[in-house]
């Protein structure tokens, strides 16, 4: 059939889109996966490569409650859960581009990501922060408070899908500027369907562990959350209700700009 003509992109949608082409141009974003850059050990960006730490000795600039709690986190059993903080850093940043005031975090683990877009947040900002787990988040809370934002973030501990359904009941469709998904992998379609329709129009949705761990490249058959993330990569790339930027950054996040 004809195809759909798109939208006009918001004025600061296509400015952040501008400025994440330059900035990747310039080799500055990237993460585990870089098929550019793997002819030499030391080209590769894997988590400890000297290119990722030059990465960040160049470029991060992480408040000092944000390295406490990055440090405390790293010495959790499940330390590796935590965002990427070149990715927190990107996805604040972004947040403070289109002045976002009204964030939805689903997967919250100790609150590392969550404090990152509170900082940038106006003081009346608020992050709706969904997770199942309060003893993680416990872990975060007292930096949240000695921060000065724990008033910002509003932690919701049930299902992320039904924090998601009352927002919507009521009546707080399209009035979220960001969305950041890193949860149950098996849900991310719900879950990337229930913010779209709670971002508004030039709104941003993150998508965290777009490559999972390059399993995507071929998800096996008992791999449901592989099976999950590869699916939706794939209906993001012919979803015209968005532009893209699936991003090297981490395990890989794709940003979806509403139209």
């Amino acid at each position: 059939g004809s195809k759909m003509p798109l939208p006009s992109v918001p004025k600061e949608v296509a400015v952040g889109t501008a400025m994440l082409g330059v900035a990747f141009a310039a080799g500055v974003l990237a993460g585990k996966r870089c098929p550019q850059a793997t002819h030499t050990e030391t080209g590769k960006i894997g988590k400890n490569s000297p290119l990722r730490h030059y990465i960040l000795d160049h470029s991060l600039r992480e408040h000092p409650i944000l390295k406490k709690l990055r440090l405390l986190t790293a010495d959790h059993p499940h330390g590796r859960m935590m965002v990427s903080c070149e990715e927190a850093q990107l996805m604040a940043n972004l947040a403070k581009l289109i002045k976002a005031k009204k964030v939805i975090e689903i997967g919250v683990f100790t609150g590392y990501n969550a404090l990152s877009m509170a900082l940038v947040l106006p003081d009346d900002g608020q992050v709706i922060a969904c997770d199942i787990n309060e003893d993680y988040a416990k872990i975060g809370r007292p930096l949240w408070k000695e921060a000065g934002v724990e008033h910002k973030i509003d932690l919701r501990i049930k299902p992320a899908i039904q924090t998601l359904d009352e927002l919507l009941a009521n009546g707080e469709a399209e009035t979220f500027d960001f969305a950041f998904i890193d949860a149950d992998k098996e849900s991310y379609n719900e879950y990337y369907e229930k913010c779209f329709h709670l971002i508004k129009k030039g709104g941003i949705i993150a998508i965290d562990n777009v490559f999972w761990n390059g399993k995507v490249l071929k998800p096996r058959k008992d791999d449901l959350a592989a099976q999950s993330i590869h699916r939706l990569n794939e209906k993001l790339l012919r979803d015209a209700r968005v532009n893209i930027s699936m991003l090297p950054v981490g395990d890989g996040v794709t940003l979806a700009f509403k139209l």
